[in-house]
């Protein structure tokens, strides 16, 4: 593979950006938001500065990346010679599809087509396209650059092949990969999201802070980053549609989301990106 193409220019998808330029990677990032892309150039641009500061990155590598990264509002052109396409799209199921349905009939007979959905079924989204054996998921977690997991998730109609290439593509970006079914929610969103919204109950009831949650988890369970502080990275709203998709998709009231993470999104209280969620933060625009 040389060349990625990524659709959708937000968090995530100029995340994914990012790893891929400093692994060597032509990328080109697509978005129907011009000023969308500009941001992301300009994330990235930063994230390239922030690691030759920490050593994390050549300036070599800095310089290269620059050169390699495409800006298209132009789907048809983005996905042109290919060897990848990874779609980031928001989490909704007719919008990755009719992307899906696009790309599939303008790509090579090799692309593979992946999609970074969190918890939406990878076999409803590749049944849009035309070619479901090379189509997979690939969840990548925020921030990309530091997370070292990437989750595949095979549809019905994926093929060995694409697992494998799919894991190799993961691996060549340094991330480790880990293969699971088309089941709602996948390992992770299943089980991150019930963490969360437990600590979000916690606070609800008055059980203790934000803080001392988070704490008790990095403390007590060796977690990285508490469930809240990472529910505010992630997006409150992220995590709500998500909750929402299991809770329909299982039935099981574990997944039901509780008044408090409704009521926050409604006051437009999203964590980091709107600079208000369990926390303060301070908002990079």
């Amino acid at each position: 593979m040389t060349t990625v193409a990524i659709i959708g220019a937000g968090t995530m998808g100029h995340g994914i950006a990012y790893v891929a330029l400093t692994a060597g990677y032509d990328v080109v990032l697509d978005d129907v938001d011009t000023d969308a892309l500009q941001r992301a150039q300009a994330h990235i641009g930063l994230a390239l500065d922030s690691g030759v500061m920490r050593g994390k990155v050549t300036e070599e590598v800095r310089q290269d990346a620059l050169t390699h990264l495409s800006l298209t509002s132009d789907l048809d052109a983005a996905v042109a010679g290919a060897s990848i396409v990874i779609e980031a799209a928001p989490e909704v199921l007719a919008l990755k599809q009719a992307i899906f349905k696009r790309v599939s009939e303008r790509i090579a007979s090799d692309t593979l087509l992946a999609t970074n959905t969190s918890s939406l079924s990878i076999t409803s989204i590749a049944a849009a396209g035309t070619c479901p054996e090379r189509a997979v998921g690939m969840h990548f977690f925020n921030p990309v650059a530091a997370m070292k997991l990437v989750e595949i998730v095979r549809g019905n109609s994926t093929s060995p092949d694409t697992v494998a290439r799919a894991r190799a593509f993961a691996e060549s970006l340094g991330k480790t990969a880990i293969v699971v079914g088309d089941s709602p929610g996948f390992a992770t969103s299943r089980l991150g999201v019930v963490l969360g919204l437990e600590a979000m109950r916690m606070v609800e009831q008055g059980v203790a802070s934000a803080g001392d949650i988070d704490a008790a988890m990095e403390l007590g369970y060796n977690h990285p980053v508490g469930p809240l502080k990472l529910t505010d990275i992630v997006g409150l709203d992220v995590r709500l549609a998500v909750a929402d998709h299991l809770y329909d998709s299982i039935g099981d009231a574990t997944y039901k989301a509780p008044g408090i993470l409704r009521a926050m999104v409604a006051d437009g209280k999203l964590g980091r990106k709107s600079g208000q969620g369990f926390y303060k933060w301070e908002t990079i625009r």
